[in-house]
């Protein structure tokens, strides 16, 4: 919610709206497939779709890192969401390889 409201706020004071719909869609798309993990039919759908919700997190990440760089307000909002972030990606990269671990979890 706090990326979407920052987003919010950056395209209120700067008008900058293409870096933040690319990390509100991203930002977003974290959470929604974190919930359809939670629902998943087996453990390699649970694999995939946090799969899914590491790659747009990392994505998101780039996001911040642009923005960071280029939109003049926000900047603390900014910081705290990159370290959350990146946060976030560890802990989702970490449940990824430790269920691959606890299942057995082999390539085909």
């Amino acid at each position: 919610m706090e990326t979407l409201r920052c987003c919010k706020r950056i395209k209120e004071q700067e008008k900058e709206y293409v870096l933040t719909g690319q990390l509100a869609r991203s930002g977003t798309s974290v959470g929604a497939n974190i919930r359809e993990a939670r629902n998943a039919e087996s453990k390699a759908d649970f694999i995939h779709k946090l799969s899914i919700s590491q790659k747009e997190c990392d994505e998101s990440l780039y996001w911040l890192e642009l923005m960071t760089d280029f939109v003049r307000c926000e900047q603390e909002s900014l910081l705290k969401l990159r370290s959350e972030c990146s946060e976030l990606l560890k802990i989702i990269r970490t449940i990824i390889m430790r269920t691959k671990e606890n299942s057995n979890w082999k390539k085909r």
